[in-house]
């Protein structure tokens, strides 16, 4: 049978929603269903950027998208999860609703199925690896299994010629200060082959789960 995934992401400016689209086309190239949700926004967050334009067109761009619930996350065999960072962790949009996963964390609904993270920061330094290493600790409470993105698979990683992003850990893009930077060919690429590897380990896990 082929594996289940969702892809669920938070995004203020769609950088993190092209890295979203492009591990949905790893995972169906692999055979997998996909479900693409977005992380609901907070009424605070929306408040205080009423005003910018940038941030609004995003927005509308990804409202098509249904919000991401706990029956999404019970049908799956795969999740990878998509936030910006603030400060070196996840987004709050992102960490307000994993909060809100302890009846599934309390009946183990999550244990054994596979789960990987990718992630936008502002600058090349901004908390790209431990963004992903802290997201890892909700993760493993709930009894997931983690794949990331390792260095045989993604030859980007070698690459110092240029600043890009990517880590060992999970796909990753760097958008600027401002936000004008776009996800780079190879951010992409590492991004659809996480889409790739998280169904094709999915489909094994779920076949030893029955």
């Amino acid at each position: 049978m082929a594996a289940k995934i969702l892809i669920t992401f938070y995004s203020t400016y769609g950088h993190t929603f092209k890295l979203a689209q492009a591990v949905q086309r790893g995972a169906e190239t692999a055979g997998a269903e996909v479900r693409l949700r977005r992380v609901a926004e907070l009424p605070q967050a929306a408040e205080a950027m009423k005003n910018d334009e940038n941030y609004q067109a995003a927005q509308q761009s990804m409202s098509h998208l249904e919000e991401v619930t706990h029956d999404d996350l019970r049908w799956a065999d795969g999740i990878a999860w998509g936030t910006p960072t603030r400060y070196g962790n996840m987004a709050a949009q992102v960490k307000q609703f994993i909060d809100t996963t302890s009846p599934l964390w309390s009946k183990g609904e999550l244990e054994d199925k596979a789960s990987g993270v990718f992630v936008s920061t502002a600058t090349q330094h901004g908390g790209q690896e431990s963004t992903i290493l802290s997201f890892h600790i909700p993760l493993l409470h709930l009894g997931m299994i983690l794949v990331g993105s390792p260095y045989g698979q993604n030859p980007t990683l070698f690459n110092v010629e240029n600043i890009h992003g990517g880590s060992p850990y999970g796909p990753s893009t760097i958008a600027g200060g401002d936000g004008s930077l776009q996800p780079k060919e190879g951010d992409l690429e590492m991004s659809i082959k996480l889409g790739t590897r998280l169904a094709k380990v999915s489909e094994r896990l779920a076949s030893l789960r029955g």
